[in-house]
């Protein structure tokens, strides 16, 4: 099975100069760790996690009307849709996150949590 058949579609996002107070009201808002991070053509160009932002924000000079993109992550681990959901969960375990933005054609079309694998394979039983 795809992972596009589990994933959440039409993730909140940021854009790349929404400033970092905007983030962290979304993500305590939504409830997330992090967000995907997109530009003008709503590419992903990027994520953005609390614990960065955390980090970024006790060093002095660095604000909360910061612009996103000089704190989150260019490298990003990403899925594509028609990928299976095995090869998916191997790769969030491999790379020790809990999160993976899901793209399709270049476009962001969804995420994908370590939850939403657990709910899937809990509703297999």
């Amino acid at each position: 099975m795809n992972i596009s058949n589990i994933l959440k579609p039409n993730p909140i996002t940021l854009k790349v100069n929404d400033d970092i107070d905007k983030a962290l009201k979304l993500m305590d808002e939504f409830d997330l760790n992090g967000m995907p991070v997109i530009d003008d053509n709503e590419v992903l160009v990027g994520m953005v996690v609390k614990a960065d932002i955390y980090r970024f924000m006790v060093t002095p000079g660095h604000y909360e009307d910061c612009p996103v993109d000089w704190v989150m992550s260019k490298s990003i681990i990403l899925a594509q849709a028609n990928e299976d959901i095995v090869v998916v969960a191997k790769r969030l375990r491999k790379n020790n996150i809990i999160s993976m933005p899901i793209v399709e054609n270049e476009k962001l079309v969804g995420i994908i949590s370590i939850e939403d694998l657990l709910d899937y394979y809990i509703g297999l039983e």
